[in-house]
Protein backbone atom coordinates (compact mmCIF):
# COMPACT_ATOMS: atom_id res chain seq x y z
CA UNK A 1 0.00 0.00 0.00
CA UNK A 2 2.77 2.40 0.95
CA UNK A 3 4.71 1.61 -2.23
CA UNK A 4 1.59 2.31 -4.28
CA UNK A 5 1.14 5.71 -2.62
CA UNK A 6 4.80 6.59 -3.21
CA UNK A 7 4.52 5.64 -6.89
CA UNK A 8 1.35 7.70 -7.25
CA UNK A 9 3.07 10.72 -5.66
CA UNK A 10 6.07 10.25 -7.98
CA UNK A 11 3.79 10.14 -11.03
CA UNK A 12 1.96 13.27 -9.92
CA UNK A 13 5.23 15.06 -9.27
CA UNK A 14 6.62 14.04 -12.64
CA UNK A 15 3.38 15.06 -14.37
CA UNK A 16 3.46 18.52 -12.80
CA UNK A 17 7.09 19.07 -13.88
CA UNK A 18 6.46 17.83 -17.43
CA UNK A 19 3.30 19.93 -17.70
CA UNK A 20 5.15 23.05 -16.55
CA UNK A 21 7.99 22.44 -19.05
CA UNK A 22 5.50 21.91 -21.90
CA UNK A 23 3.67 25.12 -20.93
CA UNK A 24 6.93 27.14 -21.00
CA UNK A 25 7.84 25.50 -24.32
CA UNK A 26 4.48 26.50 -25.81
CA UNK A 27 4.66 30.09 -24.51
CA UNK A 28 8.18 30.49 -25.91
CA UNK A 29 7.28 29.02 -29.30
CA UNK A 30 4.17 31.23 -29.82
CA UNK A 31 6.07 34.36 -28.75
CA UNK A 32 4.26 35.10 -25.49
CA UNK A 33 7.67 34.85 -23.81
CA UNK A 34 10.18 36.70 -26.05
CA UNK A 35 13.47 34.98 -26.90
CA UNK A 36 15.28 37.97 -25.35
CA UNK A 37 13.77 36.94 -22.02
CA UNK A 38 13.85 33.14 -22.21
CA UNK A 39 14.59 30.49 -24.80
CA UNK A 40 12.42 27.38 -25.13
CA UNK A 41 13.35 24.41 -22.88
CA UNK A 42 14.05 22.26 -25.95
CA UNK A 43 16.51 24.93 -27.18
CA UNK A 44 18.12 25.00 -23.72
CA UNK A 45 18.60 21.23 -23.81
CA UNK A 46 19.97 21.30 -27.35
CA UNK A 47 22.46 24.05 -26.56
CA UNK A 48 23.46 22.33 -23.31
CA UNK A 49 24.37 19.21 -25.30
CA UNK A 50 26.42 21.37 -27.70
CA UNK A 51 28.20 23.05 -24.80
CA UNK A 52 29.08 19.67 -23.27
CA UNK A 53 30.34 18.39 -26.63
CA UNK A 54 32.62 21.33 -27.44
CA UNK A 55 33.91 21.54 -23.85
CA UNK A 56 33.77 25.33 -23.68
CA UNK A 57 32.81 25.33 -20.03
CA UNK A 58 34.59 22.12 -19.03
CA UNK A 59 36.95 23.98 -16.69
CA UNK A 60 34.12 25.89 -15.01
CA UNK A 61 32.00 22.75 -14.58
CA UNK A 62 34.93 20.77 -13.19
CA UNK A 63 35.87 23.58 -10.81
CA UNK A 64 32.33 23.84 -9.43
CA UNK A 65 31.89 20.08 -9.00
CA UNK A 66 35.22 19.75 -7.18
CA UNK A 67 34.31 22.64 -4.88
CA UNK A 68 30.86 21.17 -4.18
CA UNK A 69 32.26 17.73 -3.38
CA UNK A 70 34.97 19.21 -1.15
CA UNK A 71 32.48 21.43 0.70
CA UNK A 72 29.94 18.60 1.10
CA UNK A 73 32.46 16.09 2.46
CA UNK A 74 34.02 18.66 4.79
CA UNK A 75 30.64 19.82 6.10
CA UNK A 76 29.39 16.26 6.69
CA UNK A 77 32.56 15.05 8.45
CA UNK A 78 33.05 18.24 10.46
CA UNK A 79 29.36 18.43 11.36
CA UNK A 80 29.35 14.84 12.60
CA UNK A 81 32.51 15.32 14.69
CA UNK A 82 31.23 18.58 16.20
CA UNK A 83 27.84 16.99 16.83
CA UNK A 84 29.52 14.14 18.71
CA UNK A 85 31.59 16.56 20.77
CA UNK A 86 28.63 18.83 21.60
CA UNK A 87 26.42 15.84 22.47
CA UNK A 88 29.08 14.57 24.89
CA UNK A 89 29.09 17.92 26.78
CA UNK A 90 25.52 18.77 27.91
CA UNK A 91 26.49 22.11 29.45
CA UNK A 92 28.22 23.21 26.23
CA UNK A 93 25.19 22.05 24.24
CA UNK A 94 22.82 24.14 26.35
CA UNK A 95 25.03 27.17 25.78
CA UNK A 96 25.32 26.61 22.01
CA UNK A 97 21.76 25.58 21.13
CA UNK A 98 20.35 29.16 20.97
CA UNK A 99 23.16 30.12 18.58
CA UNK A 100 22.62 26.99 16.46
CA UNK A 101 18.91 27.75 16.18
CA UNK A 102 19.54 31.34 15.04
CA UNK A 103 22.62 30.50 12.94
CA UNK A 104 21.00 31.02 9.53
CA UNK A 105 20.04 34.57 10.42
CA UNK A 106 23.74 35.44 9.91
CA UNK A 107 24.64 36.36 6.28
CA UNK A 108 27.52 33.95 5.65
CA UNK A 109 28.98 35.95 2.75
CA UNK A 110 30.13 38.75 5.07
CA UNK A 111 33.00 36.47 6.14
CA UNK A 112 34.46 36.30 2.62
CA UNK A 113 37.09 39.05 3.29
CA UNK A 114 38.25 37.07 6.35
CA UNK A 115 38.57 33.90 4.29
CA UNK A 116 40.49 35.80 1.60
CA UNK A 117 43.03 36.85 4.26
CA UNK A 118 43.22 33.32 5.66
CA UNK A 119 43.20 31.25 2.45
CA UNK A 120 44.01 33.69 -0.35
CA UNK A 121 42.09 34.13 -3.61
CA UNK A 122 40.79 30.94 -5.23
CA UNK A 123 38.57 28.01 -4.40
CA UNK A 124 39.32 27.74 -0.68
CA UNK A 125 37.30 30.83 0.40
CA UNK A 126 34.34 29.59 -1.67
CA UNK A 127 34.57 26.13 -0.11
CA UNK A 128 34.82 27.71 3.35
CA UNK A 129 31.64 29.73 2.78
CA UNK A 130 29.80 26.64 1.52
CA UNK A 131 30.98 24.65 4.55
CA UNK A 132 29.76 27.39 6.89
CA UNK A 133 26.41 27.28 5.15
CA UNK A 134 26.12 23.48 5.31
CA UNK A 135 27.80 22.36 8.52
CA UNK A 136 25.10 23.38 11.01
CA UNK A 137 22.47 21.16 9.40
CA UNK A 138 24.80 18.20 9.91
CA UNK A 139 25.45 19.18 13.52
CA UNK A 140 21.70 19.37 14.17
CA UNK A 141 21.05 16.02 12.46
CA UNK A 142 23.86 14.42 14.47
CA UNK A 143 22.45 15.69 17.76
CA UNK A 144 18.98 14.45 16.82
CA UNK A 145 20.31 11.05 15.80
CA UNK A 146 22.38 10.64 18.95
CA UNK A 147 19.45 11.67 21.14
CA UNK A 148 17.40 8.83 19.68
CA UNK A 149 19.93 6.05 20.11
CA UNK A 150 18.48 3.40 22.47
CA UNK A 151 20.11 3.52 25.91
CA UNK A 152 20.74 -0.21 25.73
CA UNK A 153 23.29 0.34 22.95
CA UNK A 154 25.17 2.95 25.00
CA UNK A 155 25.23 0.56 27.98
CA UNK A 156 26.52 -2.22 25.72
CA UNK A 157 29.38 0.02 24.57
CA UNK A 158 30.32 0.74 28.18
CA UNK A 159 30.14 -2.95 29.13
CA UNK A 160 32.43 -3.81 26.22
CA UNK A 161 34.79 -1.03 27.39
CA UNK A 162 34.94 0.63 24.02
CA UNK A 163 36.93 3.83 23.71
CA UNK A 164 35.02 7.02 22.77
CA UNK A 165 36.25 6.68 19.17
CA UNK A 166 35.30 3.00 18.97
CA UNK A 167 31.91 3.73 20.50
CA UNK A 168 31.31 6.51 18.00
CA UNK A 169 32.26 4.42 14.96
CA UNK A 170 30.88 1.02 15.97
CA UNK A 171 27.78 1.92 17.98
CA UNK A 172 26.65 5.53 17.63
CA UNK A 173 27.25 6.00 13.90
CA UNK A 174 25.37 2.85 12.73
CA UNK A 175 22.47 3.46 15.15
CA UNK A 176 22.07 7.12 14.21
CA UNK A 177 22.66 6.65 10.48
CA UNK A 178 18.99 6.98 9.37
CA UNK A 179 18.81 10.38 11.10
CA UNK A 180 22.27 11.44 9.97
CA UNK A 181 21.41 10.91 6.33
CA UNK A 182 18.79 13.65 6.51
CA UNK A 183 21.63 15.94 7.55
CA UNK A 184 23.77 14.66 4.69
CA UNK A 185 21.02 15.50 2.18
CA UNK A 186 20.64 19.04 3.50
CA UNK A 187 24.41 19.55 3.76
CA UNK A 188 24.88 18.62 0.09
CA UNK A 189 22.05 20.97 -0.90
CA UNK A 190 23.48 23.87 1.11
CA UNK A 191 27.00 23.18 -0.18
CA UNK A 192 25.65 23.30 -3.74
CA UNK A 193 23.90 26.60 -3.05
CA UNK A 194 26.93 28.05 -1.28
CA UNK A 195 29.39 27.21 -4.05
CA UNK A 196 27.23 28.33 -6.99
CA UNK A 197 26.09 31.53 -5.23
CA UNK A 198 29.67 32.39 -4.21
CA UNK A 199 30.89 31.94 -7.77
CA UNK A 200 28.37 34.48 -9.00
CA UNK A 201 29.95 37.31 -7.05
CA UNK A 202 33.28 36.13 -5.64
CA UNK A 203 35.02 34.07 -8.31
CA UNK A 204 36.59 34.19 -11.75
CA UNK A 205 35.69 30.61 -12.61
CA UNK A 206 32.98 28.04 -12.00
CA UNK A 207 29.43 27.54 -13.24
CA UNK A 208 28.09 30.45 -11.19
CA UNK A 209 30.70 32.78 -12.69
CA UNK A 210 29.96 31.48 -16.21
CA UNK A 211 26.22 32.07 -15.79
CA UNK A 212 26.84 35.60 -14.49
CA UNK A 213 29.25 36.33 -17.34
CA UNK A 214 26.75 35.07 -19.94
CA UNK A 215 24.00 37.20 -18.38
CA UNK A 216 26.12 40.36 -18.41
CA UNK A 217 27.01 39.79 -22.07
CA UNK A 218 23.45 38.94 -23.22
CA UNK A 219 24.45 35.38 -24.11
CA UNK A 220 21.08 33.83 -23.34
CA UNK A 221 21.85 30.49 -24.99
CA UNK A 222 24.87 29.88 -22.77
CA UNK A 223 23.17 31.23 -19.66
CA UNK A 224 20.07 29.05 -19.92
CA UNK A 225 22.07 25.98 -20.99
CA UNK A 226 24.25 26.28 -17.89
CA UNK A 227 21.22 26.91 -15.68
CA UNK A 228 19.60 23.77 -17.10
CA UNK A 229 22.75 21.77 -16.34
CA UNK A 230 22.63 22.96 -12.72
CA UNK A 231 18.94 22.04 -12.40
CA UNK A 232 19.44 18.59 -13.92
CA UNK A 233 22.50 17.92 -11.75
CA UNK A 234 20.69 18.96 -8.56
CA UNK A 235 17.66 16.86 -9.51
CA UNK A 236 19.75 13.75 -10.16
CA UNK A 237 21.65 14.19 -6.87
CA UNK A 238 18.36 14.61 -4.98
CA UNK A 239 16.89 11.50 -6.62
CA UNK A 240 19.90 9.40 -5.58
CA UNK A 241 19.97 10.81 -2.04
CA UNK A 242 16.20 10.39 -1.62
CA UNK A 243 16.44 6.74 -2.70
CA UNK A 244 19.21 6.11 -0.17
CA UNK A 245 17.29 8.01 2.51
CA UNK A 246 14.18 5.91 1.86
CA UNK A 247 16.23 2.76 2.46
CA UNK A 248 17.64 4.11 5.71
CA UNK A 249 14.18 5.17 6.90
CA UNK A 250 12.81 1.72 6.07
CA UNK A 251 15.66 0.20 8.05
CA UNK A 252 14.82 2.44 11.03
CA UNK A 253 11.18 1.33 11.02
CA UNK A 254 12.05 -2.40 11.18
Amino acid sequence: MTQRIIKRETLWRGGVVIGFVLLIEFLCRVGVIPTEVMIAPSAMAGHAIEVLRDGRFAHDITTSLINIVAASVTAVVLGFVLGLAIHAMPSVRRALEPMIVSYYAVPTFIFYPVFIVLFGVGSLPIIAIAVMLAVVTMITATLTGLDRIPRSLSKTARVMRLSPLQSALRVKLPAALPYLFSGVKLSVAYAFIGVIASEFILSGSGIGYAIGYAYNNFQNDDMYALMLMVLVTVTLINVVLNRLDARFQARRQR
